[in-house]
């Protein structure tokens, strides 16, 4: 997994490392549409919604709906497999036959972020968010373009209307997203609680038990640090910058066992890492 500089330059700080872990997730997130069912973004038990006349199910779907939402369904199985182009033109032809189609606006967006064109991205995640306000989904993925701009008020205020639609299924990931543009932000104490909360919710994330870790590392909290950072290394989302972040809590608590142990899985397992490197100058405070 590769560090998240956000725009950032110069030599590798703890302010960037903690970014770590954040890009790989974040897109798995981006690809993870209504479509696919990773989301609920409204209220309702699904099992009640034929006596809901409120709540429009499949079969109220015009025509030019659902041959739409097939072509969407292609669009995000082609994102998914990195061809790009096909599942541009295959959005296109849906957004021929529904004009006013927000998960398809969504997905657009998200191919035109790939595409690196921001403005095209930015246009799409608007027009999807303007025809269904309670989408979190689009509006979770504009405002990670935004913070990738280093737009951060503005994305933090997407993040916060994403979180504030009931039901919404993946709010550790946009917190942990929102963490992450706070870090960049300079916001380290809202970060701090951004991640906090991410954990409670998954602690299965890695992103925020490293992002966590660091954050408390930094202002001295290390035995809480240890903590969350030794439950990510003895996981299978360990890698050499956890790793290495464990070894500096462990050598700031005197632990030399603890630190050997790690210290010997740097090693043997990424033995050209500029971690390994650091660690056999015993620059712990790098």
């Amino acid at each position: 997994m590769t560090v998240l500089a956000l725009g950032m330059t110069g030599p590798a700080s703890l302010r960037t490392r903690r970014l770590a872990y954040a890009t790989a997730a974040l897109v798995l997130l981006a690809t993870c549409l209504v479509v696919s069912g990773c989301a609920t973004t409204s209220g309702g038990d699904a099992s009640n919604a034929a006596n809901r006349p409120d709540i429009v199910t499949d079969s109220d779907e015009p025509d030019t709906r659902k041959r739409a939402r097939i072509r969407l369904e292609l669009a995000s199985g082609y994102f998914s497999e990195g061809k790009t182009s096909v599942a541009l033109d295959e959005i296109k032809q849906a957004l021929i036959n529904d004009p006013n189609f927000s998960d398809a606006h969504n997905l657009r967006g998200l191919i035109y972020m790939r595409l690196n064109d921001p403005r095209l991205a930015e246009e799409s995640f608007r027009r999807a968010i303007a025809l269904n306000p309670r989408d979190a989904n689009a509006s979770h993925n504009f405002g990670w373009l935004l913070c990738q701009q280093k737009r951060y008020p503005e994305s933090l205020t997407y993040f916060t209307k994403a979180l504030a639609v009931p039901l919404y299924a993946e709010q550790a990931k946009t917190l942990m997203a929102q963490g992450v543009c706070q870090v960049a932000d300079g916001q380290k104490e809202a970060a701090e609680r951004s991640f906090s909360r991410s954990y409670e919710l998954d602690a299965s994330n890695p992103i925020a038990g490293y992002n966590l870790a660091a954050l408390l590392f930094e202002r001295g909290e290390v035995a809480k640090s240890q903590f969350y950072i030794r439950r990510l290394n003895n996981s299978d989302y360990a890698n050499a910058e956890s790793l290495w972040l464990g070894i500096k809590v462990e050598h700031k608590l005197g632990d030399q066992v603890a630190l050997q142990q790690l210290g010997g899985q740097l090693k043997r397992r990424y033995p050209q890492s500029k971690e390994l490197a650091a660690l056999e100058r015993g620059a712990f405070d790098e």
